[in-house]
């Protein structure tokens, strides 16, 4: 293979292969593997090392944060994208490591981007939001899809036959459409009946333009995240008083995803479903931002009791 036909996941396998070599120590070898198999090849592994881009690795950390994984472990993944290109660099397939130029910034993602709305909070944002953005709620709160998803979500990928939506593309930050994040991303969500009922009623009234998109702007074209969040999300939860101390808007719209999951959970499904409602490219990344919801004190109280009667019972 040409050096310019080398991938990104030619670059981290051939480092991976160097750690091997420098008897690094296997826990160690594990964890880089780890950020290979989960985060970097899922994501960006069939790219060209020389055509990596900073703004690609900028929205490469972007989509992780997205996704939910933790600021350090968002760092640590990006110190072995480093660690891959350098190994790169080395063998001449790339004249520049784009990756070191690219900082991880500081406080991007704070807490507020892990609140999770209280079902009356999510009652009110159904209730209250006006008829031109009520369907976009509608679908974030009860599918748990990504902004970038509903953004580039066109009417072909609405089974209302089946009662699904086929996730197959999204809207990046420039409006671009593209493939999903990963291949997990890829998949099929069952429609609850208020959003079937809700896209049927949208549909004939929804801006038509040659995209055919579901939540489009009002000329019919892909719709602004910052407008989204500005025009849409934050006048809606400042006028019914969801809002932190500051009197601003208690969270991003982000956290409708985490709405959705939160009532997926709270219906005792399956961690490994709840991974492919939400098309997270691990259990690990579920587990981590959501792995606190599936605790149940109450539950455990009855358990430790049972464990007590079993022993004596002996």
């Amino acid at each position: 293979m040409r050096s310019h036909d080398k991938t990104i996941r030619d670059a981290c396998d051939a480092w991976l292969k160097q750690c091997e070599r420098n008897n690094l120590e296997r826990a160690t070898i594990r964890s880089y593997r780890g950020h290979v198999d989960h985060h970097i090849d899922q994501k960006i592994g069939g790219l060209l090392v020389s055509e990596l881009a900073r703004a690609d690795v900028k929205d490469f950390l972007d989509d992780l944060q997205d996704d939910g994984l933790s600021r350090a472990m968002t760092k640590k993944v990006l110190g072995s994208l480093r660690s891959a290109l350098g190994e790169a660099l080395d063998r001449e397939w790339i004249a520049h490591n784009v990756a070191r130029d690219v900082k991880l910034p500081r406080n991007r993602r704070d807490e507020e981007e892990r609140t999770i709305p209280t079902k009356e909070e999510i009652r009110v944002m159904l209730e209250k939001a006006p008829d031109r953005h009520r369907p976009l709620i509608v679908t974030a709160i009860f599918t748990g899809m990504r902004i970038s998803e509903l953004r580039g979500l066109t009417w072909d990928c609405v089974d209302f036959d089946r009662k699904l939506i086929h996730v197959r593309q999204r809207a990046d930050r420039f409006n671009n459409m593209g493939k999903p994040k990963s291949r997990t991303s890829k998949r099929s969500i069952p429609m609850a009946p208020v959003v079937v009922d809700t896209l049927t009623a949208w549909r004939s009234l929804c801006p038509k333009g040659d995209l055919d998109l579901v939540f489009p702007n009002g000329k019919g074209k892909i719709e602004n995240h910052s407008n989204i969040h500005n025009r849409v999300l934050v006048p809606l939860l400042v006028e019914n008083g969801i809002v932190d101390d500051n009197g601003s808007a208690k969270f991003s719209f982000h956290a409708l995803r985490h709405a959705a999951a939160s009532l997926f959970i709270e219906q005792n499904w399956p961690p490994k479903k709840i991974q492919a409602l939400l098309g997270h490219s691990s259990i690990n990344m579920t587990m981590d931002v959501y792995g606190h919801l599936f605790e149940s004190p109450e539950e455990d109280v009855k358990l430790f009791a049972k464990m007590e009667k079993d022993l004596l019972a002996a």
